[in-house]
């Protein structure tokens, strides 16, 4: 087996920060997250083999990168064994699909070799699960990371895909070449360095859930401007929008523009399955009021019509913390009308 250990900076964000990004909630806890990416000689993951993985965690104030590629097909339980015996002080496990295929293979391959799974009560995070919802921002219509990397502004890769690499690892476990072991060390290792520059990918999410504050909430004339200020230093300037509103988003802040209808603005409302509709009045009505309206008059209310309208008089435009409220609920069901 070869066991290979590199010291890396600027893909991955600084730890404080990537605690922040990925598990805020536990704060008050111990934090030692474990990136990971295997390679494998098929997706079957009872009748093929897994000949690479490789691991990047936070040691002596940098992050190290350490990866155990097996010399032929009997390592593997010396490849399984070694990342359990690396995860034994992990927190949290962060991959790129994980969830659908890294961490099942692993312990399906773990089964297989009559080998107790490290994964058990193990935290994970899959990054193609949060950064998924984000496509239609990013107008993007495939979210794999190389497509992340691209959007990213990555330089391209210098190692064959990971297709290539199943035929290079047979050949390397014939010859023991050791340039196809670089070459198939090279490409896990570029898809490491690439799940660490998407993870700041994560901060875009905070225009979804909230997690910034107002700097400014001006109205002129049809169109209400905001400027909010962004938690994360985001990775990449976008700018994005429809006929209702655009948003550019740079550094960490985000600048967003909300046009009015017939002087009015609406307030949606997350709850939507305890509101009807009244389209012929276009707004939302709570079920409690609605039950005594004729049912031909109401529709169940869905995410894009739970709203009421409300117009930009004096009370709310001297209250940013009535403003902040409003595009706090506003912002994410326009992001929801983005089409990648």
């Amino acid at each position: 087996m070869i066991v290979k250990k590199i010291a890396v900076s600027k893909a991955f964000p600084k730890i404080d920060t990537l605690r922040e990004l990925t598990f805020p909630e536990r704060k008050n806890e111990g934090f030692y997250p474990v990136f990971y990416d295997i390679e494998t000689t098929g997706l079957a993951r009872y009748t093929s083999s897994l000949y690479l993985i490789g691991a990047v965690k936070y040691e002596g104030q940098s992050w190290q990168l350490y990866q155990w590629l097996g010399e032929n097909k009997e390592e593997e339980p010396a490849l399984l064994k070694a990342f359990s015996a690396f995860l034994e002080d992990c927190s949290c496990t962060i991959q790129y699909n994980g969830d659908r295929f890294d961490q099942p293979y692993l312990e399906a391959r773990y089964a297989a070799n009559g080998l107790p799974n490290p994964f058990t009560d193990l935290p994970s995070l899959d990054l193609y699960k949060k950064l998924k919802p984000l496509a239609p921002l990013f107008k993007l219509t495939h979210m794999k990371q190389p497509d992340l990397e691209v959007f990213l502004g990555r330089p391209a890769r210098t190692y064959c895909n990971g297709k290539k690499c199943v035929s290079l690892c047979q050949s390397f476990w014939r010859q023991n070449s050791p340039q196809d072991g670089e070459i198939l060390l090279g490409h896990n290792r570029e898809d490491l360095l690439g799940l660490g520059e998407v993870t700041g990918l994560l901060g875009y999410l905070c225009l979804y859930n909230g997690s910034y504050k107002l700097k400014s909430f001006t109205l002129e004339e049809e169109t209400v401007f905001v400027i909010l200020s962004l938690p994360f230093l985001l990775p990449q300037v976008i700018s994005n929008g429809c006929e209702e509103f655009y948003l550019t988003a740079k550094g960490q802040e985000a600048r967003l523009s909300i046009r009015q209808k017939d002087g009015r603005l609406r307030m949606y409302y997350e709850n939507y399955k305890d509101y009807d509709y009244l389209p012929g009045e276009d707004t939302a009505i709570s079920k409690s009021l609605s039950q005594f309206i004729d049912r031909s008059l109401v529709v169940p209310a869905k995410p894009d019509t739970c709203y009421t309208w409300f117009t930009c008089e004096e009370s709310f435009l001297s209250s940013p913390s009535r403003q902040l409220a409003y595009i706090r609920r506003a912002l994410p069901h326009l992001l929801s009308l983005l089409k990648s």
